[in-house]
């Protein structure tokens, strides 16, 4: 069970001069509701464009918000929505809990329209997976939504929900085989996927060291809160591996369905989360951190269509504010820390990064297992150039077809000075992830330690489809080249 995460210039625009410079003359909507969205300016959500948005090249990048539906009728959501589906039955475009309606906000309410708030990615259009059915989200909802979503050509998955991550109790965690497929399903299609790390309140104890999923699964960029005052609020899920970025996640103010706040007439900003429920007026989660950092992704991909997901990943993560001591968290160390991960989200210092050099992209992802997970790469003399990055995606798996007798050496020149290892696995390997000791037997060759360098040679006395692992064992990130030669 899932549960919503919330606390009770190749192409296009071309980018000059730096985000600094820009912030001095920072567009400025004109949402009555928007200086009372302090998470825009701690996003710098409007601080690189000019005072008047621009006509981006990628208007309509499709972000899906898989969630409770939305207020369909809702006026700064009209037009917004370009596909809707309910898996849990009822219409996707009302909203009885009132999530979904505030996490679409925060990503695609209509800016600079003189109504209510502003919407981060303005040229965001949304597909509306509704998969809440009470207070449960049904795992099979979940991943039919995001495959559907897919389908839908989405170019960003929005995921406020989770379940618990506990690698100390197999039987309390809730890792699911088929939403990690599902989420595998989107990376192979170049989807963003961005998913909140969830909140103690879900946990057995505040604050809780790990994310839940499916932030915590390879590829996903996973989301934690920080309050107004710059710490990290103790319901913010920590973990030293999937917390990817922060952002604002305390006294969010969103769009509500309007049947939620007509129960307070007299409240005047009808449709806002202000004249809400008490959950809501004063709304806080890791649930309403994502849909930031989902906006932000969909900014670049309509600033610059052709970044494949794992640049935009990389971009948002490495473009961040680092979280410590300086802007309010006394208890973050300098640089990455399990708290924030890469720190703070800063979309003003994302975009202004598009204008070179990008960071490489991997064409073999997701090949994160043996298996089916596996990259097949064909020939005698093989050169393949890929990336690895030691929080999001350590490992890389290949398919090799070998001959018996087949004498096969491969090379690998990691990223950096990041350890790289690399391994040589038998036919019929399942799984090279967590593997017991008994299990290495299938193993046929590893070279390990130190060091962005490894060879191993290995010949092959039956012939079959072998595995040939790259595996970060230290951190670090970056691009890497393995060689294959057959003899």
């Amino acid at each position: 069970m899932r549960r919503l995460a919330a606390a009770a210039a190749a192409t296009g625009l071309a980018l000059a001069g730096s985000a600094t410079a820009a912030r001095a003359a920072g567009f400025v909507p004109n949402d009555p509701l928007a200086p009372r969205q302090w998470y825009l300016s701690q996003d710098h959500a409007f601080d690189f464009w000019p005072p008047e948005l621009p006509q981006l090249p990628g208007a309509g990048v499709r972000v899906a918000v898989i969630d409770s539906g939305i207020d369909g009728g809702h006026p700064d959501l009209a037009g917004r929505v370009v596909a809707a589906k309910s898996f849990v039955g009822g219409s996707p475009l009302t909203d009885e809990e009132g999530h979904g309606t505030f996490v679409a906000g925060e990503i695609a309410a209509t800016t600079n329209n003189g109504l209510g708030i502003a919407g981060i990615a303005f040229p965001a259009k949304l597909v509306v997976a509704k998969v809440v059915r009470g207070e449960e989200i049904p795992l099979g909802a979940e991943t039919a939504a995001i495959r559907w979503a897919v389908g839908q050509g989405a170019r960003v998955i929005n995921l406020s929900l989770g379940g618990l991550r506990d690698p100390g109790d197999p039987l309390r965690d809730t890792f699911s085989p088929a939403e990690a497929s599902a989420i595998d399903y989107a990376v192979a299609h170049g989807v963003v996927v961005v998913a909140a790390v969830g909140n103690g309140d879900q946990a057995p104890r505040t604050p809780w060291p790990y994310a839940s999923y499916p932030a915590a699964l390879p590829h996903v960029v996973g989301v934690s809160a920080f309050a107004r005052d710059g710490s990290v609020p103790a319901f913010s899920n920590r973990d030293a591996t999937f917390n990817d970025l922060t952002a604002p996640g305390q006294d969010i103010l969103s769009t509500l369905p309007r049947h939620l706040t007509a129960s307070r007439p007299t409240c005047v900003d009808q449709g806002y989360s202000d004249c809400g429920s008490d959950d809501y007026v004063h709304a806080s989660g890791t649930s309403f951190s994502a849909p930031q950092v989902s906006a932000a992704a969909a900014l670049l991909l309509a600033i610059q269509p052709t970044l494949k997901a794992d640049q935009v990943s990389a971009i948002l993560e490495r473009t961040a504010d680092d979280a410590d001591a300086s802007n309010g968290c006394r208890r973050c160390p300098l640089l990455r820390d399990s708290l924030t991960g890469w720190g703070r989200l800063n979309i003003a210092n994302a975009v202004a990064a598009l204008g070179g050099p990008w960071p490489p992209a991997d064409r073999y992802e997701p090949n994160d297992d043996a298996g089916g997970h596996a990259f097949t790469l064909w020939g005698s003399s093989i050169r393949a150039a890929a990336t690895l990055d030691y929080w999001d995606d350590p490992v890389d798996v290949y398919r090799v077809r070998v001959r018996a007798r087949q004498r096969v050496a491969l090379t690998v020149r990691g990223p950096g000075r990041a350890d790289t290892d690399i391994s040589l696995w038998k036919p019929g390997t399942r799984t090279v992830a967590g593997v017991a000791p008994s299990a290495l037997r299938s193993r046929v060759a590893a070279a390990e330690g130190p060091g962005a360098t490894k060879r191993l040679s290995y010949s092959a006395p039956a012939g079959g489809w072998y595995y040939a692992e790259v595996k970060l064992s230290s951190a670090g990130f970056g691009p890497y080249t393995l060689t294959i030669a057959k003899r």
